[in-house]
């Protein structure tokens, strides 16, 4: 059979499915509610979103884009969908054939790619309408469901398919490879894909993410992103360093001396937070000294380093955002790799890392470099992304996205201290790619360290919790 063949074999065979199928939702409803909710996870409201294979239209509609459309070669699933949904749009067309001559934030292909002739030209063609931003989300069979499936529609108890391919990961991931997209996270879902009370919850949320469980799922989701290229990083931006400072006189003239100045312009974002010492003093002695730097010198009100961090965000005006530990155990003479590794499209959001390089002698207590790795595993699990270093203070990403992170942080709460974790967690959340920028921790030089070991190791305990229920287990 050729292309063409195939293409009119399955246009008549959804056309009949959404014919017979129109109101009809048989054992199937319970799986496409949870892949609603799946997806609804993953992309907030209000983006603009095409979706390829939409069928009848209700995962579309179920996002509630600001911009929608649709599209399927069926057109009595697009006559349905139309009927349905008449606030959003649809096409009825060719995925392999598809210009729309616009990009979108999210492209979905949800249990579409079993169902094509050529994988490889429509992801071609998804990679046409994706912007740099753009996350293209798609779910897919296992191919150890293939003969249950084919049982369960024999019995008339879900659609009935035509011959499907049946790709690995590993087929998807080298397509997506070939159509320059990298993937961002890779996980499984449906264990039980009926609802059975009880069971199908701790099936389906728990088990069918856990090895050796995960190898029996159902399906395959992948979020994926167009690769970076050449040309991200040629235009200039702005930078805003936020340096949160407590007892920490003894390091701000090393600050004014050794941050190099990056993009269009650099500005140092200082954030005195009830020192015991003259650090205040300090800073106002330094920017008076420096009036060629841009500077601001921020009052806490509130208490810890996450507010600290808080606050110089809010008043910041650059285009990328860093934050700079007024210890100094980050170097800031490393603070132009993380430039280059944002702007030049490789990360979303840039991550030290202390745990690559040998540390100075008394850089890291060991205890605290055991449990430093400890929750590197734990976090690197519940988030779908390798997350090596998790409380190394240096965090880069750019304004647009902080600002996304800020719009939906109620979604965790106000819970992280430290400003890393409500970062990190934001970031997996709206699946920006976190990439891990090993450098070498310097020892404290002045001054002694705020964190309490046991008393913040309690509250990272907690915060696996929330990052388990509120990301990894939905």
């Amino acid at each position: 059979m050729n292309q063409a063949g195939f293409i009119e074999k399955r246009i008549a065979h959804w056309n009949a499915v959404a014919d017979k199928w129109g109101k009809r939702e048989g054992l199937g409803k319970y799986y496409h509610r949870r892949v609603l909710k799946i997806h609804q996870f993953l992309v907030p409201p209000g983006m603009k979103i095409l979706e390829l294979g939409c069928g009848f239209g209700g995962l579309l509609a179920g996002l509630k884009p600001a911009k929608g459309i649709g599209v399927d070669f069926s057109a009595g699933m697009i006559a349905q969908a139309r009927s349905r949904h008449p606030d959003l749009t649809f096409i009825c067309a060719d995925a392999s054939d598809l210009e729309l001559h616009e990009t979108f934030d999210i492209i979905v292909l949800s249990d579409l790619i079993n169902d094509l002739w050529d994988v490889q030209k429509v992801l071609a063609i998804v990679s046409r309408h994706a912007a740099p931003g753009t996350r293209i989300i798609l779910n897919f069979y296992s191919r150890l469901w293939e003969m249950p499936l084919r049982l369960a529609q024999k019995l008339r108890l879900t659609k009935p398919t035509l011959m499907q391919n049946w790709l690995t990961p590993e087929d998807v991931l080298n397509l997506m490879n070939l159509a320059d997209f990298e993937h961002i996270r890779h996980w499984t879902e449906f264990l039980l894909p009926v609802q059975i009370p009880l069971l199908s919850f701790i099936a389906n949320r728990f088990l069918a993410k856990l090895w050796p469980f995960n190898w029996l799922a159902l399906s395959h989701f992948m979020v994926a992103r167009i690769k970076p290229g050449k040309k991200e990083g040629e235009q200039k931006r702005s930078v805003s360093i936020i340096v949160p400072a407590r007892n920490e006189a003894g390091n701000i003239k090393e600050i004014f001396a050794r941050t190099p100045e990056m993009g269009k312009w650099t500005e140092l974002v200082f954030v005195e937070g009830h020192s015991r010492d003259d650090t205040h003093a300090a800073i106002q002695r330094e920017i008076e000294l420096h009036p060629q730097r841009r500077c601001q010198l921020l009052l806490q009100a509130g208490s810890g380093k996450g507010d600290a961090v808080r606050l110089g965000f809010e008043h910041a005006s650059g285009d990328i955002f860093m934050i700079l530990d007024a210890d100094l155990t980050v170097p800031p003479e490393d603070l132009p790799r993380f430039y280059q590794a944002l702007t030049s499209g490789q990360g979303e959001l840039i991550n030290s890392v202390r745990l690559v390089y040998p540390m100075e002698k008394q850089a890291m207590r060991y205890l605290n470099f055991l449990g430093n790795k400890f929750f590197s595993l734990a976090f690197s699990m519940l988030l779908g992304q390798p997350i090596k270093d998790t409380l190394c203070g240096t965090k880069v990403l750019s304004r647009e996205n902080y600002l996304q992170i800020k719009k939906n942080r109620a979604y965790f709460g106000d819970f992280d201290p430290f400003g890393d974790f409500d970062l990190i967690f934001g970031a997996a959340k709206f699946n920006l790619k976190i990439i891990d920028l090993p450098i070498r921790y310097r020892e404290r030089v002045y001054g002694q360290t705020n964190i309490q070991r046991w008393k913040h190791g309690w509250l990272l305990l907690k915060m696996v919790a929330v990052a388990a229920s509120r990301i990894k287990f939905i």
